[in-house]
């Protein structure tokens, strides 16, 4: 059993999904759960059409929504033949819901909305995808994951139920497999015990990946990237940047939490907790090894150079040169959990503490007012900030020459340097 995610850009067009029918006719006669994000670009368009309609502009929300149809429409008509009128027939029950919710008033949250409008672009994404592998000769079995995927009502942000999801997968979706080898289904979405749809936050799509992985007991999971594997900086800041074959999964997890766009933590748990290899592989080229991320040690790794812009620094100081104990830290932490913003760097001393984050005007400034009935505050803002994991002195000198060093924080593994 193998499970792959197909992201975003993997189904963006109808030369895409040709591709991802090409990468699957390589691997015949094996079991493969295929997870798939929405087209390209139609998260932010639906997003875009519940925005619209939350702010009461009925006609502006359902235009928008005609837009995301047609595109997908124009996609289907140029993957199929046979199979597009029962396609179609799918597709309209999909429009539908969402067009009757549009014609309604909004009586609850916002991310309620959010979530009964933005699952639909997975629900339609994978529909023209297993649409176009069973016309090609890739018989597979279309799933709703709502049906399968049991989550609290914390919308845009749902937490699953993993005991009850493991019955289902058991029961309806292991069976599947016993009349197919391949079964299309999405990520990123689920449902409550109420039926109402929910998304599942940060990289829900992969997460939804390493679930299904974990509960049909999977020999590996491949998601399947735009890259040729794992890099040790983005490429497109680094020409330089070097590809790693293997890492493991407590590598990743530092790069994910330093700010590298690979795997996000929450992937990695349903996988090491079964021991089950991840592969970031190659879309443009499947014959590529990529990287493999796994349980054991791996030595001798290049420096891993993480850069984040738009950093913002706040100095905090105490009132009243006291030092800074556990009741003002406390305090703070506090304030940043109810902002739900995260330091991505603290440096704490005696009578000060310095915090680097994302620039985010609104809540940096609620956390510096707050901060403010404490300590004396200071922001400083248009930062960078620097992370070198295995690094060497030599590659930090050159990183950091000519710029003007705010505050830095090193340890023999990882150096952090804050700077403009």
């Amino acid at each position: 059993m193998l499970v792959f995610k197909f992201g975003g850009a993997s189904v963006s067009n109808y030369e895409k999904i040709k591709k991802v029918g090409e990468i699957l006719k390589h691997f015949p006669n094996q079991k493969i759960m295929v997870v798939i994000s929405a087209m390209g670009k139609t998260t932010n368009a639906l997003e875009k059409v519940a925005e619209a309609f939350y702010a009461g502009k009925k006609e502006e929300a359902l235009e928008l929504y005609r837009t995301v149809k047609l595109q997908h429409l124009d996609e289907a008509k140029f993957l199929l033949v046979t199979h597009f009128n029962p396609l179609m027939a799918q597709l309209n029950d999909f429009f539908t819901e969402v067009e009757w919710l549009l014609h309604d008033k909004p009586v609850r949250e916002y991310d309620y909305y959010y979530d009964q409008i933005v699952c639909t672009g997975e629900l339609m994404s994978t529909a023209i995808v297993s649409a176009y592998l069973n016309e090609i000769g890739l018989k597979n079995e279309w799933l709703d994951v709502r049906d399968i995927f049991r989550t609290d009502d914390n919308f845009r942000d749902a937490t699953i139920d993993f005991n009850f999801t493991q019955q289902q997968v058991t029961a309806q979706v292991q069976p599947l497999f016993d009349e197919v080898d391949i079964v299309i289904t999405q990520g990123f979405i689920g449902c409550t015990d109420e039926n109402e749809s929910t998304t599942l936050g940060r990289e829900g799509s992969d997460y939804s990946a390493a679930l299904f992985a974990n509960m049909l007991n999977a020999d590996g999971l491949s998601i399947w990237k735009d890259v040729k594997g794992v890099m040790n900086a983005d490429p497109k800041q680094f020409a330089d940047a070097q590809y790693i074959s293997e890492l493991n999964y407590d590598e990743v997890i530092e790069m994910a939490y330093y700010g590298a766009q690979v795997i996000h933590p929450k992937t990695i748990k349903p996988l090491q907790n079964k021991s089950i290899p991840l592969y970031v592989k190659c879309f443009a080229d499947a014959s590529l090894p990529g990287t493999v991320i796994h349980n054991n040690p791996v030595k001798n790794l290049p420096p891993i150079i993480v850069v984040k812009q738009n950093q913002v620094l706040l100095q905090l100081h105490t009132k009243d040169f006291s030092f800074i104990g556990e009741q003002p830290m406390s305090d703070l932490y506090e304030m940043m959990a109810k902002l739900k913003i995260k330091p991505n760097l603290i440096q704490t001393h005696a009578v000060s503490l310095q915090l680097c984050m994302d620039d985010r005007s609104d809540k940096i400034e609620k956390l510096a007012l707050a901060a403010s009935q404490i300590f004396d505050v200071q922001v400083e803002k248009g930062l960078t900030l620097l992370s070198i994991r295995h690094y060497n002195q030599t590659l930090v000198e050159e990183m950091t020459f000519g710029k003007t060093i705010e505050l830095k924080q090193q340890s023999p593994e990882t150096v952090q340097v804050v700077m403009k």
